[in-house]
């Protein structure tokens, strides 16, 4: 939930602050854009932190090498914000996370069925998770898009 939190509140500050007359945060899309880094810079950041055995248990059992690929998808998820925020990689980067998010929801969907907890916390049940991600996917195919 807090990855949603994030993204809304930086959204909303940027885009006023765009409202207010600061010349580069004029319209949608660069507030989208910066939000969405970072975003994905504090996702990525779980990938080290004492989240990271969560995120290894979140990884069904069909893939191999969990925390290999919770490193892998930390390091894509750098990369992807670092991307957002050079205006002419970041249609690229956005289209990188998104087909990241899309490879990534067999995790989602296993952690909801499962029950699983980040930090203490349980995640969100399936429906409430899908919407969450269909959020995330929305906001890089409209970065994406905007190329």
């Amino acid at each position: 939930m807090a990855p949603l939190i994030v993204l809304a509140a930086l959204f909303v500050v940027l885009s006023g602050l765009g409202l207010l007359g600061v010349p580069l945060l004029e319209g949608w899309h660069t507030p989208l854009r910066l939000a969405l880094a970072g975003m994905f810079l504090l996702t990525a950041c779980a990938h080290w932190g004492r989240r990271r055995p969560d995120l290894v248990r979140m990884v069904p059992k069909a893939f191999p090498r969990p925390g290999l690929l919770v490193t892998l998808t930390g390091v894509l998820e750098l990369l992807g914000a670092l991307g957002l925020l050079v205006p002419s990689l970041a249609p690229w980067a956005a289209l990188g996370l998104t087909l990241m998010l899309v490879a990534m929801f067999p995790a989602n969907v296993h952690a909801a069925r499962e029950r699983l907890s980040i930090a203490g916390a349980p995640v969100p049940s399936l429906a409430p998770r899908t919407l969450i991600q269909a959020v995330f996917l929305a906001a890089t195919v409209a970065v994406f898009l905007r190329r």
